[in-house]
């Protein structure tokens, strides 16, 4: 379905038009006439498949730029995700001159607070900052028609339920709701109950959460494998804009470290950085000054960075559904992408869940060798070089470079030129990577294979010894003793 048959202004479909898209998406598609005729709404949707327009548009619409007042309110889990959508909807609201603010933990909030002043109509925020705001009285929502709660489930996860509900209090009883989320567990529908009236459920179907665009392969290594392997796939590979996931702050930090230190352009983010450092390393990756962003999922959660053409899951996932998430970054806007994941032995089980909720199969991939990364690292230089050539004017060098044919052979040179462009063997710069504990084999509701935990039913009080008897716990003493005598005899005698 094409913008212009969904009754939409002149002035939103000018921005749309000049952001270059025609076909509205699934979501935009089913969500926006809804919206529109005023009904709540529950959207399930994956980052990526243009909720923010599918909620933004119809909420720039309705809104009277002449009055000020904040008409709306987006509360979204995250900082990265919050800015995001106040620098879209600005975009997208900037022909009928919509005022548009963001607030967020970690910034200054004097600033934020003479900003508040100038009374925008649209006001996104995350919600402990919100509250905040709302408890000195910067910000007043009884002038709200529509509040929108974004990703959800990551904001349930996070353990905002109290803030959520807080907010919504703020706002008067008579209005529009509407709330997006990746995933529908049963506290997500009962907010639903509680704060909105008859919503309309619009849900994207598995097939178009999965993407046929993007390649999926996993690699089986072990733990202290997987960084070398990583590093000759990238070489082979070669990826433009690549996503590296790492399932813990220190991952992420050694991860990034690790890759520099190997000559990559990469850089990673955490909740730990601060939020000036995260925008900075995020504004290189957009700008394509970085070829990879090494991040964990929170961090990653809401990145709306197009361009990006591998995901590597360097750990993966614990929740499939956040696998979903991380693959989801590549593969958008009609482009191919490529998704490598490692797995360690004990964990197959996981990918097995993953690809029965994705109905996907994952190819396997064998890990290059030593000398299949260097031909990748090789060709990636010629290519490199032949852009050099053609960018250079070199009528300035003509003399210098004659200098040097007469003193060195031609092939010598382009040799040198050549192993200055390519990066140092693995071996030569080794890199430990702190091992992470796997991935338990537990039973749950998605991962139902593995064991590891006790029978309930074939575990009673009486095999567990509560029960014995004053002799069996004499004797399960002594025994015990005399263990402990015996490993302290072989301790002596081996030291």
């Amino acid at each position: 379905m094409k913008f212009t048959e969904l009754d939409l202004s002149d002035n939103l479909l000018k921005a749309i038009k000049r952001s270059g898209f025609e076909e509205a998406t699934p979501i935009q598609a089913e969500t926006i006439p809804l919206v529109l005729k005023g009904y709540d709404v529950i959207g399930q949707a994956q980052t990526g498949t243009g909720k923010t327009a599918a909620f933004g548009l119809p909420v720039l619409q309705h809104i009277d730029t002449k009055e000020n007042a904040i008409q709306a309110v987006i509360v979204s889990p995250t900082r990265e995700l919050a800015i995001q959508t106040q620098e879209e909807l600005f975009r997208l609201g900037k022909d009928q001159r919509a005022k548009v603010q963001v607030v967020y933990g970690g910034a200054d909030i004097r600033r934020q607070i003479n900003a508040l002043k100038r009374t925008p109509q649209v006001l996104v925020g995350t919600p402990g900052r919100l509250l905040d705001h709302i408890r000195r009285r910067t910000v007043d929502l009884k002038n709200v028609k529509t509040v929108i709660l974004d990703e959800a489930d990551e904001m349930l996860d996070m353990g905002f339920v109290e803030d959520i509900e807080n907010i919504i209090r703020e706002t008067p009883a008579k209005r529009q709701t509407l709330l997006f989320s990746a995933t529908m567990p049963p506290a997500i529908l009962k907010i639903g109950e509680k704060f909105m009236t008859d919503p309309k459920i619009v849900k994207i179907k598995s097939k178009e959460l999965t993407t046929d665009l993007v390649d999926q392969f996993y690699v089986r290594a072990r733990d202290f494998e997987k960084f070398d392997t990583m590093t000759r796939i990238l070489d082979v590979q070669a990826p433009e804009l690549t996503i590296v996931f790492g399932r813990t702050k220190r991952r992420v930090d050694e991860l990034s470290k690790g890759l520099e230190a190997r000559g990559y352009n990469a850089k990673g983010i955490h909740g730990d950085l601060s939020q000036q450092r995260r925008m900075s390393i995020l504004k290189q990756f957009k700008a394509g000054k970085l070829d990879i962003l090494v991040a964990t999922d929170v961090a990653a959660r809401g990145l709306d960075i197009s361009g990006v053409t591998h995901v590597y899951n360097y750990d993966i996932p614990q929740d499939p559904e956040s696998y979903v998430h991380r693959i989801g970054r590549t593969g958008r806007a009609g482009h191919h992408g490529v998704s490598v994941t490692f797995v360690t032995p004990n964990e197959m089980d996981y990918l097995r869940v993953i690809e029965k909720l994705t109905k996907k199969r994952m190819s396997a991939l064998k890990p290059p060798t030593e000398r299949e990364a260097f031909i990748g690292q090789i060709s990636s230089a010629v290519d490199n070089i032949g852009e050099l050539v053609k960018k250079t004017d070199t009528t300035m060098f003509v003399e210098k470079a004659e200098e040097l044919l007469k003193e060195y052979e031609a092939v010598d040179l382009v040799s040198a030129l050549l192993n200055e462009m390519t990066k140092d063997a693995a071996n030569e710069v080794p890199v430990k990577i702190t091992p992470e504990r796997p991935l338990p084999r537990r039973k749950s509701k998605h991962f139902n294979r593995g064991g590891g935990h006790y029978n309930k039913k074939s575990y009673s009080h009486k095999d567990s010894g509560n029960h014995k008897g004053k002799k069996d716990k004499n004797r399960d003493k002594f025994n015990r003793r005399q263990k402990s005598k015996r490993k302290y005899t072989i301790r002596s005698k081996n030291d």
